[in-house]
C-alpha cells in the first residue's frame, strides 16, 4: 500500500485515532462510545485531508463470505460518506480486528495495511503502525499472531457457522485487559517497547514521527534530537487522537 501526501494545503490536517475497542465492556457503552466516534469523525471532515485508524477499531472483527460482526452501522455508516466525498480513509489492522478481509475495500473504499509503512506527509516523515508485536518481548503473542495470520486456520475458522464463531469470539473479547482495566497507567519509560522499536528503527532511518496504538496509554517521547514517538491511547478512557497540521503532530483528547 503506497500512501503518501506531499503537499497538505494550508488550513488542512491529517487525523490519526486507534483503539476504540468498538463492543466492550458492553453494549450500551459500546454504542455511547460509537456515536462519540461518529461526533469526532464530524469534526475532523470538516479539514481532514486524510483520517488514518489504527487498529483495535473493534474489539472482535472476523469476515465470513457472506456475514460480518453484526452492528457498528453508525461508524460503517459515516466512514463510507467521508471516502465518498473523496476525504481518504486508511485502516490498519490490530491484534483484535486483524480478520479483516475484503469488506472495507469493496463496501467502504477503505484500503487495509497490515504491517507499520514509512510515509511522507508534507514535509516530514512518519512510521505508522498499530503497534503489536513490535520490538523486544511478548514471545507468547507473537507466536499466536503467526496462527492467527496462518491462511489455515483462518480457512477453518470460516468453517464455524457464524453464530457460534463470533459469539464464542464475543465472549472471549469481554475478557480484553480493556474491558477489565480502568486504565494501562504503568509508564516503563525507555523501557516501553515500542519506544525501543522506534529507537532501532531511526538508528537505519530517520523519521520526524512515529506513530502507533495498541499500548492504550497516551504517550509523546523524544526519539533522539529530532524524532517523537507518540502513543494515540484508547477511547474507552481517553478518546485521545493524533492530529498533524502540516507543522506539528499534537496529541488532543476530544470532548465532544
Amino acid at each position: 500500500m503506497t500512501f503518501r501526501i506531499d503537499n497538505l494545503a494550508p488550513g488542512k490536517k491529517v487525523y490519526f485515532a486507534s483503539d476504540f475497542h468498538l463492543g466492550v465492556p458492553d453494549a450500551e457503552s459500546s454504542l455511547a462510545r460509537e456515536k462519540k466516534i461518529v461526533r469526532w469523525l464530524e469534526m475532523a471532515q470538516q479539514d481532514a485531508t486524510a483520517i488514518l485508524l489504527l487498529g483495535d477499531i473493534f474489539d472482535f472483527w472476523f469476515e465470513y463470505k457472506h456475514a460480518i460482526p453484526k452492528g457498528y452501522v453508525r461508524l460503517q455508516g459515516k466512514l463510507a460518506e467521508l471516502t465518498d466525498s473523496g476525504i481518504p480513509v486508511l485502516f490498519f489492522t490490530g491484534n483484535h480486528d486483524m480478520w479483516m478481509f475484503d469488506y472495507f475495500p469493496k463496501e467502504l473504499n477503505i484500503p487495509i495495511i497490515r504491517q507499520p509503512i514509512s510515509t511522507h506527509i508534507g514535509s516530514k516523515t512518519f512510521h505508522i503502525g498499530h503497534g503489536d508485536g513490535l520490538g523486544p518481548g511478548d514471545h507468547t503473542y507473537k507466536m499466536l499472531k503467526k496462527v492467527f495470520d496462518n491462511k489455515m486456520c483462518q480457512w477453518l475458522f470460516a468453517r464455524v457457522h457464524p453464530n457460534l464463531g463470533i459469539g464464542v469470539a464475543n465472549m472471549w473479547s469481554r475478557r480484553s485487559r480493556i474491558s477489565n482495566v480502568k486504565k494501562d497507567e504503568e509508564f516503563f519509560g525507555e523501557r516501553e517497547w515500542l519506544v525501543q522499536y522506534s529507537q532501532e528503527v531511526e538508528q537505519q532511518q530517520h523519521h520526524d514521527y512515529y506513530i502507533f496504538g495498541h499500548r492504550h496509554l497516551p504517550l509523546e517521547m523524544p526519539i533522539g534530537d529530532t524524532a517523537k514517538y507518540v502513543n494515540l491511547g484508547e477511547w474507552v478512557n481517553f478518546c485521545t487522537y493524533g492530529v498533524y497540521d502540516g507543522q506539528k503532530l499534537e496529541l488532543k483528547t476530544f470532548e465532544g
